[in-house]
């Protein structure tokens, strides 16, 4: 879709210029955002993007719930997005599957777990972080329907509240909204509509084409799709899933590493956060050679703590 025409001052030219990328799905996943955020930093344009070579990013968001064996984060996995160049990372309802991120979240300042979880969850679901000489706000909500392991509090009673505290400090102001069922998303998206920038779907791991600027200037996407494996079902190996649905055991251990491709959306906000533009992001990435995929091994613990004294300011709202 096109924007509407750009003559605020910004950050990288005219605008505050945002990447959000989809969640990431497995080796596959990290390979792609390795060698994705490489071609955006060549200033390349990929498909459905359709920028022009140069146009910078000034700041990138990574959904990272599906990275550690396809599903969860690990602490060091962190660290090593976190080198790549992500800024922050969100995480969903896996956000507690690994025991090292969860014993050490607290530490780990640019990872965000859900907002509306009870009061004595470890981690935080929203912070103010640097961008340039501007302040980019980030806030993680889950959905109700659907998670058997993880609930959340009711993301709508919260939302109002939240969005008015991350206002005071930026006019940016994300979220990711990780939910399951698109009636959910389309409700929350009408309720966010003129409160921030942006509302990004994810859960689904299935890109939809329904980006779109609401009225009020928000900009919604139902889902930013997924970054690994085109060929997989969610990331995962196809045959394992259809064994699945034929057995009823579940099977989550076989990765895709097929066709990897970055999935997710760029945004274009004016100088008093409104979007004037979304664009869906596919970049298909050559092939992964087996001593090209990540291990868990890369990054060290430490390095997972890298940024706690970078200035970031972390938002506590509502019972997160």
């Amino acid at each position: 879709m096109s924007g509407k025409p750009n003559e605020l001052p910004g950050i990288s030219g005219n605008l505050m210029k945002i990447l959000y990328v989809a969640e990431l799905v497995g080796k596959a996943g990290l390979y792609a955002f390795k060698k994705g955020m490489a071609e955006f930093k060549k200033g390349g344009s990929p498909a459905e993007r359709q920028s022009p070579p140069g146009d910078a990013v000034d700041f990138v968001i990574v959904c990272a719930d599906g990275v550690t064996g396809g599903n969860g984060l690990g602490r060091n996995h962190a660290a090593y997005i976190r080198k790549l160049g992500a800024d922050a990372l969100t995480t969903g309802e896996c956000c507690f599957y690994k025991k090292d991120l969860t014993e050490n979240i607290e530490k780990i300042p640019y990872v965000l777990r859900p907002e509306n979880l009870n009061a004595g969850a470890p981690g935080i679901g929203s912070r103010i972080f640097k961008a340039g000489s501007e302040k980019v706000a980030v806030t993680v909500l889950l959905g109700q329907s659907g998670f058997g392991k993880l609930h959340g509090d009711n993301p709508f009673s919260l939302l109002p509240s939240l969005l008015e505290r991350l206002r005071q400090e930026t006019p940016y102001v994300i979220v990711d909204f990780h939910a399951g069922a698109t009636g959910e998303k389309k409700t929350l998206f009408a309720l966010a509509d003129g409160r921030c920038s942006a509302v990004i779907g994810s859960h689904t791991r299935v890109q939809t084409a329904d980006e779109t600027v609401l009225p009020g200037g928000t900009a919604v996407i139902t889902d930013a799709g997924r970054t690994g494996s085109a060929e997989s079902v969610g990331g995962v190996d196809i045959e394992g899933r259809i064994g699945e649905y034929l057995s009823g055991i579940p099977d989550w251990t076989r990765e895709a590493t097929d066709k990897p491709e970055l999935q997710g959306v760029l945004l274009d906000l004016d100088k008093k956060g409104k979007a004037l533009s979304i664009r869906r992001v596919r970049l298909p990435l050559p092939g992964m050679a087996r001593k090209e995929e990540p291990d868990q091994g890369e990054g060290s613990g430490r390095a997972a703590e890298d940024g706690a004294d970078s200035g970031d300011e972390a938002v506590r709202g509502g019972p997160g």
